[in-house]
């Protein structure tokens, strides 16, 4: 028998003793959030996307949004009393958070950054983020992801 693929994110989940559910798609850097989402079969409002920006400060931040939304830059600066915030440029990313675009995930980063998750998924008993690769998906509790990041809920789009 195969083992599963299990990407570093879901190792460090296990070791958390964090429970989640795995869901795999055709790997395709290029597809948008909705179109995974669809892929999947779940509802866009309930597929987030981990965005990472950075402060007038200099100091980096992680927001967590549904994939059908984009980044209100200026509630981002509001929930981190910055200036103002703008998005790293894409080639920062692998080397600031060990995970290239299409597959970054808020778990795992090579360092932890203030997180944001939007409020939306307060409600919500599950909630689907990267899992570190493109192609690769975990289905989480909310209340699960807000403790493993330290994130707080804040309105972002």
């Amino acid at each position: 028998m195969k083992n599963k693929e299990k990407t570093n994110v879901m190792r460090l989940l296990d070791a958390k003793k964090i429970g989640y559910a795995e869901h795999t798609y055709p790997p395709d850097a290029n597809k948008t959030g909705v179109e995974i989402a669809e892929m999947l079969g779940e509802d866009p409002s309930n597929v987030f996307k981990t965005l990472v920006t950075r402060g007038k400060s200099g100091r980096y931040y992680v927001f967590v949004i549904p994939v059908a939304h984009e980044l209100n830059l200026k509630r981002a600066a509001e929930a981190t009393e910055e200036k103002s915030i703008v998005m790293i440029p894409q080639k920062e990313l692998l080397p600031l958070t060990g995970y290239i675009h299409g597959g970054c995930s808020p778990v795992g980063m090579k360092k932890p950054f203030p997180t944001f998750i939007h409020e939306s998924a307060k409600e919500m008993s599950t909630m689907l983020v990267s899992a570190g690769k493109v192609g690769f998906q975990i289905e989480i509790a909310p209340k699960d992801l807000l403790a493993v990041t330290g994130a707080r809920w804040y309105h972002l789009i």
